[in-house]
């Protein structure tokens, strides 16, 4: 596609990206009661480390690969949000705002892993 330009290095931002999104919709509907994860409570914990691993994982190839830092760089403070969840209890407001907390990382370093890196 002539208009639409990726970059190889993307790959593990996206992963990234998607687990980080597919946890987020699955808290938003168990929190609504959309879905009724009582039986299966541990599938949004799965996802959860997922989403630990993939983080990192898409940091860390991306400095050690030489591809461009930026999208690392604007990933890596998503590690802050994400390290605290777990403590932030998971009735009441502050479990959802501090996992939204890491939101704008990730769509920075999407945004950032799209973008061409010559920009002429």
């Amino acid at each position: 596609m002539a208009g639409r330009r990726t970059r190889a290095g993307a790959a593990p931002i996206l992963v990234a990206a998607s687990s980080y999104v597919l946890n987020c919709a699955l808290g938003t509907a168990v929190a609504t009661r959309v879905i009724d994860t009582r039986r299966f409570r541990w599938v949004h914990h799965v996802l959860y480390v997922c989403t630990c691993a993939s983080t990192a994982a898409a940091v860390v190839l991306a400095v050690s690969r030489g591809h461009d830092r930026r999208p690392a760089l604007a990933l890596a403070p998503a590690a802050v949000p994400l390290a605290v969840i777990p403590y932030a209890g998971t009735r009441g407001r502050r479990h959802p705002l501090v996992a939204l907390a890491a939101a704008p990382f990730y769509i920075a370093a999407v945004v950032c892993a799209l973008r061409p890196r010559d920009r002429k």
